[in-house]
């Protein structure tokens, strides 16, 4: 499910009222991946920073000043990852078969370490500050040594998403054709291999409960398997969940259905669904904000965010967006909306609160 053609633009920030504060790109890049990891946030300096992939650069937005500034990176920045440990922000360069490390401390690129080519999906273990990189159409994992940028490989079979629990040091590979979650160990190698079935698609680690949540498009259904034990249960959810997100504070967990227009809420305890949540068009991602128990949703065909009360499980309010937002960040401390769009505003900043 991997879209070859779209670009990923990042390169507007604007406030809820879309006043610009930087420029918009003006064209597209051809051979750029999808990825709904084009924004990130760094919770311990609040600064948020997303792919420029026409300009091979990232934005960078601090909230505190207000400033936001651009750094050069390799081609096609097309997803990152923070370690907000090392300070240190990963950027997966589709175009440039390499990763960018940059210093969060003076926001410049401090070095380039090849991966190989069309690098897709990029995760931190801030624990043991190892990042893990996947390449498009490869089975070859990249494993970064942060305190060194040495690279390792090891061959896992193709991920198009990587999840990481810090706490007990395990990491999860996902492909949407693989029928098998892989994990791995530190060594790295593989360790494990959990049947998920076809066609699994995003997922999620809720570490304070040692749970693994698989979305699974074709079966409309969430897989849920406990790290500890090994055991693995299904709940069915709205028709292609294509996203999901934990309120570790509740244990409850959100699943954004593309096909129906909804969000499933789940009982992490009871592992079965408590509410279903009429949202905006296609939703493609969801963000929650666990200290005010509120939900974000955005909507990719009604170019709005929904907004969801996480004690009533009903909506708030909508807020309109950018062209086909598809990428949500949340600061939990200022509340802050970080919202990446296809089209202009290409990510906006929305006081959400």
């Amino acid at each position: 499910m991997r879209a070859e053609s779209v670009g990923v633009i990042l390169a507007l920030f604007a406030w809820v009222n879309f006043t610009t504060i930087a420029h918009a790109q003006t064209e597209r890049p051809a051979t750029a991946l999808i990825s709904s990891k084009a924004v990130a946030l760094n919770p311990e300096t609040e600064k948020v920073y997303a792919v420029d992939t026409s300009r091979n650069a990232v934005s960078v937005f601090d909230p505190r000043t207000q400033a936001i500034s651009s750094v050069h990176v390799g081609a096609g920045p097309i997803a990152l990852a923070v370690n907000a440990a090392t300070n240190r922000i990963y950027v997966a360069n589709s175009g440039g078969g390499s990763i960018s490390v940059i210093d969060g401390k003076n926001d410049s690129a401090v070095a380039t370490l090849s991966v190989g080519p069309r690098p897709y999906v990029v995760a931190v273990n801030p624990t043991t500050n190892r990042i893990y990189v996947s390449n498009t159409f490869s089975d070859l994992i990249t494993v970064i040594d942060g305190a060194t940028n040495s690279t390792a490989t090891v061959r896992a079979g193709s991920a198009d998403a990587i999840a990481v629990d810090a706490k007990l040091d395990k990491v999860y590979l996902l492909g949407y054709e693989n029928t098998n979650l892989i994990a791995l160990n530190q060594v790295p190698s593989v360790v494990g291999k959990i049947p998920v079935g076809d066609h699994a698609w995003s997922m999620v680690v809720n570490e304070t409960t040692s749970t693994l949540y698989v979305t699974r498009v074709g079966d409309a259904e969430m897989v849920i398997i406990d790290e500890v034990s090994g055991v693995v249960t299904t709940v069915p959810t709205g028709e292609i969940p294509c996203a999901v997100a934990i309120n570790p504070a509740t244990n409850t967990v959100y699943v954004a259905n593309h096909g129906d227009d909804t969000v499933s809420v789940i009982d992490g305890a009871k592992r079965a669904v408590i509410a279903t949540v009429k949202v905006g068009k296609s939703p493609q991602a969801v963000a929650v904000d666990a200290k005010t128990n509120r939900v974000y949703v955005a909507n990719s065909h009604s170019d709005d965010v929904t907004v969801i009360d996480g004690a009533r499980n009903s909506v708030l309010k909508t807020l309109r967006a950018g062209k086909n937002p598809y990428a949500l960040a949340v600061d939990a401390n200022s509340g802050l909306l970080y919202l990446a769009s296809y089209g202009e505003p290409a990510l906006a900043v929305i006081d959400a609160r």
